[in-house]
């Protein structure tokens, strides 16, 4: 896989729903070589065969144990010479957010990381939280000794005041807590590169989830929380890397980049 690729992902938020919004017409005019779901919230026989049995797509899927929660998937042209899902951690794999496709060298990674509010909003989940990350880039951390590693997912975190519409009024709300705002520095102080900051930065007002009341879309009141990570080599192949606000059906927006 050495041509030009597009490598897309989305938190669908239910990919049932999704595919009633058009979801399938999104997926061939999008141009992706890999297309990586989050949050797709159904097993796969449950799935129409137009996802899963399709002549032009190869469908992997990571679902949680529990119906209708979470749950990952990569949709590739090429078929994945390899495809993981555990991080040897039932916490974190009984919730069905961790999925790797390679492509020989290269490996592109669909997760959805945990929210930390808990429950009773009461930031119960920042500690598993926190754990899963560290977990997951581990994983990566052992990957990208291999070849290029690409992490698209819904991080459930805005790393810095610019990625969210109304920071003052969020710090001490799961997302934007210091303590997770701090595992992304260090994230990125590890050498993982968050591609659309680094090819926009300093721009304000891109965001890619939105509150679904209140017109909090229509008034772009938004958080960044979706993101395409890069190991240091993948990031060398980044040509362009977008937010794609204007696709409708999901809570999300697409996220993605152009690689060459």
């Amino acid at each position: 896989m050495n041509e030009p690729m597009r490598v897309v992902g989305w938190n669908v938020n239910g990919l049932r729903a999704c595919i009633k919004k058009g979801f399938v017409s999104f997926l061939e005019s999008s141009g992706a070589d890999i297309v990586a779901l989050q949050e797709v919230r159904a097993f796969p026989e449950q799935l129409p065969p137009e996802i899963t049995d399709s002549p032009g797509w190869h469908a992997s899927f990571f679902p949680a144990k529990r119906p209708g929660y979470s749950g990952v998937a990569i949709l590739s042209r090429t078929a994945p010479s390899k495809v993981e899902t555990s991080l040897g951690d039932a916490r974190f794999d009984d919730e069905g957010r961790f999925i790797v496709a390679h492509f020989g060298r290269l490996s592109v990674a669909s997760i959805y990381f945990p929210k930390g509010n808990g429950k009773e909003r009461d930031n119960s989940r920042v500690e598993y939280k926190l754990d899963f990350y560290r977990a997951a880039f581990d994983r990566l951390d052992q990957l990208r000794r291999r070849g290029r590693v690409y992490v698209l997912g819904d991080f459930n975190t805005a790393h810095h005041e610019i990625d969210l519409a109304r920071p003052k009024g969020n710090h001490k709300a799961s997302g934007f807590l210091p303590v997770e705002r701090e595992m992304l520095t260090q994230l990125q102080n590890e050498g993982w590169v968050d591609t659309f900051r680094a090819a926009h930065p300093g721009q304000p007002d891109h965001y890619t989830w939105w509150r679904q009341f209140g017109d909090a879309r229509e008034k772009n009141v938004g958080w960044r929380i979706d993101a395409v990570y890069a190991s240091p080599s993948a990031a060398h192949r980044v040509t362009n890397a977008f937010i794609w606000p204007e696709v409708l059906g999901s809570d999300h927006c697409p996220v993605g980049v152009d690689l060459k």
